[in-house]
């Protein structure tokens, strides 16, 4: 599940990141190819706030970039914040599109004993917070290098708040 650091990463309209074990236009995941292997594939590419990094090491876990999988690491960008169909511009030419957010597993903790329920909480109601990530797809080529701005251009009114895909 982690992934290294590189110098960059290319990514392909409708299939996500290129050499990526979810890369394809229908899903990739195990559980979601055991039900329906012509289901298409939300989780493209997969993002995740540098803060969240921060927020984990600072209670004593040994995260960094690409180690909970993700392909995308941001700052200053509230991405658990953002509607559904965003539009993200990531480096010169890449363009993804939101999709929902990211629903961990317990392959987490097989990296370290509690990272799954770090990475989940409680709203004021009782209903589940996601917090490692959102997914989106890919809809236009590009690479993506650390340092690259990514910009958020949101959808078109009204929005729709991200649930798990």
């Amino acid at each position: 599940m982690s992934k290294l650091s590189v110098p960059e990463i290319r990514l392909l309209a409708g299939l996500g990141v290129q050499g990526d074990a979810h890369q394809g236009a229908c899903v990739q995941h195990r559980s979601r190819v055991a039900q329906d292997p012509m289901q298409p594939n939300l989780r493209q590419l997969h993002l995740i706030a540098d803060e969240l990094h921060g927020e984990l090491q600072a209670r004593g876990f040994r995260v960094q970039a690409g180690s909970m999988g993700e392909n995308v690491v941001t700052r200053g960008l509230d991405l658990l914040a953002l509607p559904r169909g965003t539009r993200l511009h990531l480096g010169e030419t890449a363009v993804a599109e939101v999709t929902g957010l990211r629903n961990p597993c317990v392959q987490l903790d097989g990296l370290q004993t509690g990272l799954m329920a770090a990475v989940l909480g409680r709203d004021e109601r009782g209903g589940l917070i996601r917090r490692a990530g959102i997914m989106a797809v890919v809809l236009a080529d590009g690479e993506v290098r650390p340092g690259d701005r990514v910009r958020a251009q949101l959808p078109p009114l009204p929005h729709l708040p991200l649930e798990r895909v």
